[in-house]
């Protein structure tokens, strides 16, 4: 699929992993709306973006884990962008613990961002999707929900649940011609593995945002006959 003067969303896109898929989209010539919690990081995004590949971006701040800014977002985003071609939802977060140690409070955080926030952007963007027969939408999971570990419940529910919402989304929306994907990446090199201590050994030796972003490339260009449904991405060398 040609990719150029399409249309894109982005969650979580002021650094690491969206931030990657923000770049890669612009060099193919993607116009794209950026969201996150904060506009700092947005805002210089924006203007590199704009300055060296000649794209519109626009901005907008959410909090995806409320409906009601997801809403906001989206509807300022479109005004602005037009008619959307690809939701890339990434934004994500976590914590680790084990299930008695964790407060409720933290679990729910985990649930809401990473399975409700997902489900919010979808449900705001897909009316459109539907009604131009036409679509993309890839959801950043995690290898955390194709298999638990210690200290991970909150966080692999959470991703176990996005795999499964995403199955079931495909098989509604695909006669529509919409794809919808997840990608199942391992620990990439960003900073929320820093803060949550996932991040060990040599840092060169782990995935990168950018090897994520161009998978995502792969996916959205793939004849519109064919999709990916799932995807595993995994380093070749691991720690």
């Amino acid at each position: 699929m040609e990719l150029r003067n399409k249309k894109a969303l982005i969650t979580g896109a002021g650094k690491g992993i969206g931030k990657a898929i923000a770049i890669a989209l612009a060099k193919e010539g993607v116009h794209l709306g950026i969201i996150a919690r904060s506009s700092a990081d947005l805002e210089t995004l924006q203007e590199e973006l704009t300055t060296a590949y000649g794209v519109d971006v626009f901005i907008a701040t959410a909090d995806i884990a409320i409906q009601t800014e997801v809403d906001e977002a989206v509807t300022a985003l479109s005004s602005r962008l037009g008619s959307i071609d690809i939701l890339i939802n990434n934004a994500g977060t976590a914590q680790f613990g084990t299930l008695i140690d964790m407060e409720p409070a933290h679990w729910e955080r985990i649930i809401q961002t990473n399975l409700m926030g997902t489900y919010y952007m979808t449900r705001a963007v897909l009316p459109a999707l539907l009604s131009q027969s036409s679509g993309s939408i890839i959801n950043i999971a995690s290898t955390a929900g194709e298999r638990g570990f210690a200290t991970g419940s909150a966080y692999c529910a959470s991703k176990f649940a996005v795999l499964g919402m995403t199955e079931a989304l495909m098989q509604e929306v695909r006669k529509s011609n919409i794809r919808v994907t997840a990608l199942t990446p391992s620990t990439v090199n960003t900073e929320l593995a820093v803060n949550t201590g996932l991040k060990i050994g040599d840092e060169d030796r782990m995935m990168q945002p950018e090897d994520v972003a161009e998978l995502v490339l792969v996916t959205l260009k793939l004849p519109d006959r064919v999709f990916i449904k799932t995807a595993g991405i995994w380093t070749t060398n691991p720690q």
